[in-house]
């Protein structure tokens, strides 16, 4: 059977791997992938035959991979993070039913969401939302749409692509929403550049948040009613103490 592999890198880092990712890039003889996550990769995986695109060009490189799998290279689509989560995964399953003879098989990885919320303590340890404030796909009505509901239901919130150039009043937009419902005083946070060259973090406020510039490579973390701040951790309670 033909193979294409959808494989999530985590946060870019060769310690990041899974085992599963690993051997998956090494059975590989084509990495296929956005030009930066190939530049991580790449340089681990020596040999293989490369195929890229740019940014926007989403489409064209899942056909790419799958194209180079149908022709008989096992290929794998590499993604950052999970290839699940804002990744790979779902255009290349839809795209393959016009290619019947290549077995999808999904990889996961570590997603910002779980490597940044350890950067920072254990923000997530209660129910939570990722939502993406990236309206390139997404109209922002349904975003605010959303976060208001992820306000009013008290959960944690974990904020993929909080900003970029044309964006930069969007986290801003974002924290007024869940202010709406949330004290100024909530604890948040915001890691940046994870597992990678100027790595960076802070613990803030929801009403501070609204003021932090920040970028496409950083993830925000936004705790929920109980979230508290412990020294320069952020933790969300489980609840395991009212049980005793």
């Amino acid at each position: 059977m033909k193979q294409l592999y959808v494989v999530g890198l985590g946060p870019g880092g060769e310690e990041f791997l899974t085992g599963q990712a690993r051997q998956a890039l090494e059975e590989s003889q084509v990495l296929a992938g956005y030009t930066v996550y190939i530049d991580l990769v790449a340089p681990l995986f020596p040999g293989k035959e490369i195929l890229t695109t740019p940014m926007t060009q989403e489409l064209e490189r899942c056909r790419m991979a799958l194209e180079a799998a149908d022709s008989g290279k096992t290929t794998a689509m590499v993604c950052s993070g999970d290839s699940g989560v804002y990744g790979m995964a779902g255009p290349i399953l839809e795209l393959a039913e016009q290619f019947p003879q290549v077995e999808v098989i999904v990889v996961p990885g570590v997603t910002a969401a779980l490597s940044g919320a350890a950067l920072l303590g254990a923000p997530l340890m209660h129910d939570f939302a990722v939502i993406s404030l990236s309206d390139l796909l997404t109209p922002w009505e349904k975003i605010e749409k959303r976060l208001r509901g992820a306000g009013e239901g008290d959960f944690c919130l974990c904020l993929y692509n909080p900003a970029s150039r044309k964006r930069q009043d969007y986290l801003k937009r974002a924290c007024d929403i869940l202010l709406e419902s949330r004290s100024p005083e909530t604890v948040c946070g915001w890691v940046r550049n994870i597992g990678r060259d100027g790595e960076e973090k802070e613990i803030t406020t929801l009403e501070q948040l609204r003021e932090a510039r920040l970028d496409m490579f950083a993830t925000v973390f936004i705790g929920n009613s109980q979230t508290r701040r412990l020294g320069e951790r952020m933790v969300t309670p489980r609840g395991y103490e009212a049980k005793g």
